[in-house]
């Protein structure tokens, strides 16, 4: 079988980084040794485990870029970079016809989304890259289509924590809002309480110690009007191993896309479950 080739964008980060560790011992897959980082990246260099990227500033990726691909031909890019880079970084992509996974939430997922449709190249796009996450997901919007308002006049409790590094709100739970809410409850973005304080995390929430740095906890909670009445969902993910898996299964499955000529389409992770072209 021919291995694809991958380049993992955002070293040193740690979404990053695990990816390019899963892509190592994956027989599916050849590691470019590039990575586009952001500009308060000093270093030019990063070794994960035995092999070592190169890594490309802002200012110098259109320069790189041209040469990785004299020297390596096709590849998929995945993106795990910061949530303030997601959109520029696809315009990038779009701009050098470089199809890629779009693992970083953030940013502007519409025009994402618009972007690629747009271009002559096709991406998967999703906030949460775990594939049972993803079906879990999948059973709530068939819940919302089948039984719109089925929960009207109850409240709901929304609660993620995740490391203190996370720039940005939970993309699941933002995604999970909108089927909620064709259930029949009103809740908004800013009503989602986060936590990134790792003292709360572990004493209040009970967070395993060692996965305070990489973890994603969610919890919601459906109350009746009279209080009579709960139903909680929840997903508690500790490290990063079962997004990094999600991760290369849609670098395979938009691998597959690409020999097919699919050009200009924004996949979702429900795509790749459901292996959709």
């Amino acid at each position: 079988m021919k291995k694809i080739k991958v380049m993992v964008n955002g070293i040193p980060g740690n979404m990053a980084v695990i990816v390019a560790q899963h892509a190592m011992i994956d027989p599916r897959f050849e590691l470019i040794p590039y990575s586009l980082t952001g500009p308060e990246i000093l270093d030019s260099e990063y070794i994960v485990d035995t092999l070592s990227f190169r890594l490309i500033q802002p200012v110098h990726r259109e320069q790189v870029i041209a040469e990785i691909a004299e020297k390596h031909g096709s590849f998929v890019s995945v993106d795990y970079t910061h949530p303030s880079a997601a959109n520029r970084n696809a315009m990038f992509y779009c701009k050098h016809r470089l199809p890629f996974v779009m693992g970083t939430t953030g940013g502007n997922r519409k025009l994402l989304e618009e972007t690629v449709s747009m271009s002559s190249i096709s991406a998967v796009i999703a906030p949460n890259m775990a594939k049972q996450i993803v079906g879990f997901q999948a059973m709530m919007e068939w819940v919302a289509d089948t039984f719109p308002d089925l929960f009207n006049g109850y409240k709901l409790e929304l609660r993620e924590s995740h490391q203190k590094g996370k720039a940005d709100t939970s993309g699941t739970a933002k995604a999970m809002i909108q089927h909620f809410n064709r259930l029949g409850i009103p809740f908004h973005e800013k009503d989602i309480q986060k936590e990134r304080d790792p003292e709360k995390q572990r004493t209040e929430w009970g967070i395993p110690e060692k996965y305070l740095e990489g973890h994603a906890w969610h919890t919601y909670r459906l109350i009746s009007d009279d209080k009579t009445v709960q139903f909680v969902f929840s997903h508690n993910v500790n490290g990063r191993n079962v997004y990094a898996r999600g991760t290369l299964d849609a670098v395979f499955f938009l691998s597959e896309r690409i020999e097919e000529g699919k050009k200009g389409k924004a996949y979702t992770m429900i795509d790749v479950l459901q292996g959709k072209s």
